[in-house]
């Protein structure tokens, strides 16, 4: 068989090829310069030979397979035709080996078949550089422009912040295809950044830069320790600032805006005193910035612990109806001053009044009833003192009175006792204008004629000023020569005697009279009788009548024993009628009586009762 015709017509088909018919994928295809491309067909292997298979670059040959075997010179040592499927492998690429690949392949017994795709060959990413317009930049008046340059061919770009990536907003943006990133500064944006390129062959990522941005000061804090309003005068205190700053702030301390000498983050103050009281705040300051920011100021009190907590008053007396002042005061840095009587809060009321920060209780007119004991707390937040002041309201003297006796007898003991009321009180008495002892009480023993009259009392009280007095009036009496229970005998004799002659003298009486108008009107009695007695008066048959008494019945049934120390007898008169004994008579009785002669009695009845004394 002549080879000439064979290849002819394998040269008419493949000068019509225009597109792969599935022999080869969808293009391109991409690989990186210096390395290797593999175009596999989609053909199934056969068992049986090809009779042909050429691959062309473009409109170059490549390869032809048939009897003879024709590789192009610039594709010697770089190319492997694999025969089971007409698979080509292309080595060491170079940028000019992109471009459109086609294959012809010719089965025994089949129809040719065709195949076209396309390479890129891609320089691989390297040498990536960036550079900042400037590392040292300010928070919000600052910008940076990075830019990212790299070796490779169809190359992207993407910036990482530390591990997140940067996208475009309102204060970054990326131009140059990526490769540049310009922002506006904050502090987030110290980095590290870096620049990832990459192609489809190939990526790469660049060493990292990190800017310094320098920020604040801000979020000034002000912290006591310790933490209280108040301390104590002698104690140690210190203060801490901070700030959000960077670099580090530069801190300056103030007192009520005065600058004191402390120039560091802590502030220690020992022995404090109470000039050192008042508003501190600290001042930070940025050397970058250019910016100050003061601290809100942190109040420092230093209080004096109380003591020698004192009552006083003005005037020296209290005296009832009075005003009076009590005035609290102590040592040290007093906040808080209270009023007490006993376990009781003072209040203000219409008489009480507090005044000058508690400091003054004051009462407009002092009773009986403010007596008591008094008490004032003064205190600060650290400390406490209480003071007791007793209050005693001077009154008086009134209500002056004065008991005991108003008779006593001869030789006995006096006492009368004078009171008041009045705080205090002193005692005068006087017995007729004479002053005579000088207490409340007044005891007299052995008592005489003379201490009878007016006792007065006078009280006087120093304090208010004031006296008063009253006045008892004392009679002195003579012993009765018989004793207690011999006059209680006669009493009761006499009136048991009266009762019983009563009686029958009231029946002689009505039947005297009744003869008396049978009779006629006698002669009047003579001078001498009238002007003595008629002592013929008694003369008749009228008699004098004597009754021993020394014993009685009782009424509940007991008997009474009149015993006396002496046997002498005491007689008691008891006229009958108006009828009189002899004057003989009489005068025996009188002599035995050593008493004057009774006088007749204008009534019609005498009696005369014995009361002997065993």
């Amino acid at each position: 068989m002549d080879i000439l015709p064979l290849l002819c017509a394998v040269a008419v088909s493949f000068t019509g090829l225009t597109r792969g018919v599935g022999v080869l994928p969808d293009g391109p295809l991409n690989a990186a310069v210096g390395g290797t491309v593999m175009f596999t067909t989609t053909v199934t292997p056969s068992e049986t030979p090809f009779l042909v298979v050429q691959w062309k670059f473009g409109y170059n040959n490549i390869i032809t397979f048939n009897i003879n075997n024709i590789t192009a010179p610039e594709y010697e040592s770089r190319i492997t035709l694999f025969m089971s499927t007409g698979s080509l492998e292309l080595r060491n690429l170079a940028l000019n080996d992109s471009g459109e690949y086609s294959v012809g392949i010719l089965p025994p017994g089949e129809v040719q078949k065709d195949g076209r795709t396309s390479l890129v060959v891609h320089e691989k990413v390297s040498n990536i550089t960036v550079t900042a317009s400037s590392t040292d930049l300010v928070e919000s008046s600052s910008s940076v422009r990075l830019s990212c340059s790299s070796i490779g061919s169809s190359l992207s770009f993407l910036w990482i912040n530390g591990s997140s990536e940067v996208t475009a907003s309102d204060r970054v943006q990326l131009t140059d295809g990526g490769s540049t990133l310009t922002m506006n500064v904050t502090r987030y944006d110290q980095g590290p950044f870096s620049c990832r390129v990459s192609n489809l062959v190939s990526h790469a990522t660049s060493d990292q830069i990190h800017l310094t941005i320098s920020y604040g000061p801000e979020n000034m804090n002000l912290i006591l320790y310790p933490t209280q309003k108040y301390h104590e005068k002698g104690s140690d205190i210190s203060m801490v600032c901070s700030a959000d700053s960077s670099p580090a702030a530069h801190f300056t301390w103030l007192l009520n805006g005065d600058l004191q000498s402390g120039t560091e983050q802590v502030l220690n103050l020992t022995n404090i005193q109470e000039s050192q009281s008042g508003n501190y705040s600290c001042r930070a300051s940025n050397s970058k910035t250019l910016r100050n920011e003061t601290s809100q100021p942190s109040v420092v009190s230093i209080l004096v612990k109380i003591s020698d907590a004192s009552i006083t008053w003005k005037t020296n007396q209290s005296i009832e109806g009075k005003s009076f002042n009590l005035s609290c005061d102590a040592a040290g840095s007093v906040f808080n001053r209270e009023w007490r009587k006993g376990d009781v809060g003072l209040t203000p009321d219409d008489n009480m009044a507090l005044y000058d920060k508690n400091r003054v209780l004051s009462f407009n007119s002092l009773s009986k009833k403010d007596t008591g004991d008094y008490f004032c707390k003064v205190s600060n937040p650290l400390s406490q003192d209480e003071v007791k002041y007793t209050m005693v309201v001077s009154y008086g003297p009134e209500n002056v009175q004065i008991k005991g006796p108003s008779s006593v007898q001869l030789k006995e003991t006096l006492t009368l006792t004078c009171s008041a009321d009045s705080l205090p009180a002193a005692y005068i008495w006087m017995l007729n204008g004479t002053k005579i002892h000088n207490s409340s009480v007044l005891t007299k023993d052995n008592i005489e004629h003379s201490h009878h009259g007016d006792y007065i009392c006078e009280v006087m009280n120093h304090i208010t000023g004031r006296r008063s007095s009253a006045s008892h009036t004392v009679s002195v009496t003579e012993k009765s020569k018989c004793s207690d229970g011999c006059i209680a005998g006669i009493v009761i004799a006499v009136l048991a005697v009266c009762a019983v002659l009563c009686g029958g003298g009231y029946m002689f009486y009505t039947k005297n009279r009744n003869l008396t108008k049978k009779l006629t009107v006698r002669d009047p009695p003579t001078e001498a009788g009238a002007e003595g007695q008629d002592n013929n008066a008694y003369a008749g048959t009228q008699e004098v009548k004597y009754a021993d008494i020394s014993i009685f019945q009782k009424a509940n049934g007991g008997t009474v024993h009149l015993v006396s120390q002496s046997n002498s007898s005491d007689y008691a008169e008891i006229r009958v009628n108006n009828k009189a004994s002899s004057a003989s008579t009489n005068d025996a009785h009188l002599q035995r009586m050593k008493k004057p002669a009774p006088q007749p009695h204008p009534e019609p009845t005498q009696l005369y009762a014995h009361v002997q004394k065993k």
